[in-house]
């Protein structure tokens, strides 16, 4: 992950987000360099558009919670039912 934030951290700088920009950022760290996570991740954001790719996960992160709340809705419902079946059940026994 630090390789990402440390990409992420170059573009929001205004930096380019090369191979040895990236390994200056993680070495500035104290952490052990990997060239090969660095070539990686260098090739994989090769003509990716870094500002758009963002707009479009904070766009994906929206749309999931706008409908968590219908299923946490329908879950309170169906607790309400077992405990209220489970009253019924004790109410037999001592009825």
């Amino acid at each position: 992950m630090e390789y990402i934030y440390g990409a992420l951290l170059l573009h929001k700088l205004g930096k380019e987000v090369t191979e040895d920009s990236l390994h200056k950022v993680i070495s500035a760290t104290g952490t052990a360099v990997d060239d090969g996570k660095i070539k990686t991740l260098i090739a994989s954001l090769k003509g990716v558009d870094i500002d758009a790719e963002l707009k479009n996960a904070s766009a994906m992160a929206v749309a999931p919670a706008a409908g968590a709340g219908k299923e946490e809705k329908k879950e309170e419902k169906k607790e309400e039912e077992k405990q209220s079946e489970s009253a019924a059940g004790l109410s037999s026994l001592f009825g």
